[in-house]
């Protein structure tokens, strides 16, 4: 039945099409609006369970940045698998934690290291200058040195020079002994304080994997070149990939070499039964267990405490450890060490990736519940004179040229 309006408008064609199009549109804009708002409450709901975002998000934060963690959850009920890996980017991607599953026994840390809060008032706080309480906890990235560089002492005591191809190199001279007669020196590289951009948290086939860059440019005034450090942290339930490759993006050659400086920790806590695997066939000499100084001398593990090349590795007893290892045996493509903790039925095996790590070091004292193990490039002091012209394992990085080195993490029941 007509209502006057309605008769109006069909007399008036133009605006009764127009008011019927008008409706039609409206209809359509709601619908539009509807799926729109569905649409905003499926993206909430994504964004609030992808693990890639979820793992990625900290509210803590040290040395200015939010740390990330990678998360996966353990499908096996018969094999140990790694459940997380947090970083630190604020402080040159330093692997603050690593854990790992064991059926039967539950979560584990990988590494000795503190909790959040401590790290933060450690690393934040209670730190030096150049960031040396980094390589005290965790893992620790060693960028473009590993180890010690000995050199001529500035007056100040503040600063140590050495040289490379004709080329003067002025370092932080940031480390010594205790006792008397210790020689001030550098140590670990210049990264622990670098800030790490570009970062991606991404899904990967049974876990989680995160790259990130660090722009060093000259390292603060104290390097040669300009160099872009490329960062990939990749958690599988097997393994734990670990890699930095380094670009010469400048416009002169410089040397390169690459460590870190991770602290596995022992879960039953009894040092003395703890069995060490290094396929080492000689140590390097050192003046003393302070300086920690190389002598040039290359001397064969047989028949000392440093042969550790037995498959079931050698107990650690009472003996001190800060030395070299070189002459590596690499099988399938890797050189292997291992930590074995027989009464904690625990093992973590380290393996050294790129052919460019020539040495191992392992630093265990003691008094310690934790053994440092780090694949390296290089002998210390790798510019100094006791080594008479020998390939200390720096490597030559030209303009444009890239090194890797690429280390992975497994985890057994011995």
């Amino acid at each position: 039945m007509d209502t006057p309006r309605l008769s109006r408008l069909r007399r008036n064609p133009l605006t009764y099409n127009c008011c019927a199009t008008q409706k039609r549109f409206s209809k359509m804009l709601s619908r539009i609006n509807q799926m729109k708002r569905a649409f905003q409450i499926l993206l909430l709901v994504t964004l609030m369970t992808s693990p890639a975002l979820i793992s990625a998000q900290s509210s803590a934060q040290i040395g200015g940045e939010k740390l990330v963690t990678l998360t996966r959850k353990p499908v096996s009920k018969t094999h140990p698998e790694f459940t997380s890996v947090t970083l630190m980017p604020g402080r040159g991607m330093e692997l603050l934690q690593v854990t790992a599953n064991f059926p039967g026994k539950g979560e584990i840390n990988v590494l000795a290291s503190p909790d959040e809060a401590t790290a933060k008032k450690m690393l934040d706080e209670q730190d030096t200058a150049f960031g040396d309480l980094g390589y005290r906890l965790g893992a620790a990235f060693l960028v473009p040195y590993p180890n010690r560089i000995i050199g001529k002492l500035s007056a100040d005591g503040k600063t140590v020079t050495t040289e490379w191809q004709g080329h003067t190199i002025t370092l932080p001279a940031n480390n010594m002994g205790h006792e008397a007669g210790a020689i001030r020196h550098a140590m670990h590289g210049l990264i622990l304080k670098a800030k790490a951009e570009d970062l991606k948290v991404t899904d990967i086939p049974g876990g989680q994997q995160v790259t990130g860059v660090v722009h060093a440019g000259d390292f603060g005034g104290h390097w040669l070149s300009k160099t872009d450090l490329d960062f990939t942290i990749a958690l599988h339930a097997d393994a734990l990939d670990v890699s930095i490759v380094a670009h010469n993006v400048g416009k002169e050659a410089e040397p390169i070499a690459i460590g870190w400086h991770p602290y596995f920790t022992l879960p039953s806590g009894d040092r003395t039964q703890v069995r060490i695997h290094i396929p080492g066939e000689q140590y390097a000499l050192v003046d003393n267990y302070d300086n920690v100084f190389p002598t040039g001398q290359l001397k064969p593990v047989a028949g000392t405490q440093y042969d550790l090349r037995a498959a079931e590795g050698k107990a650690l007893a009472g003996n001190f450890y800060d030395d070299n290892w070189s002459k590596l045996d690499w099988k399938n493509g890797a050189v292997t060490v291992k930590v074995i903790d027989p009464a904690a039925k625990y093992g973590v095996a380290i393996e050294g990736i790129s052919p460019e790590i020539k040495t191992i070091q392992m630093y265990a004292p003691p008094t310690q519940k934790f053994v440092a193990i780090e694949h390296q490039y290089n002998f210390a002091d790798p510019f100094g004179k006791e080594w008479h012209g020998m390939d200390t394992g720096m490597i030559t990085l030209k303009p444009g040229q890239s090194t890797k080195w690429h280390v992975r993490l497994k985890v057994f029941v011995p």
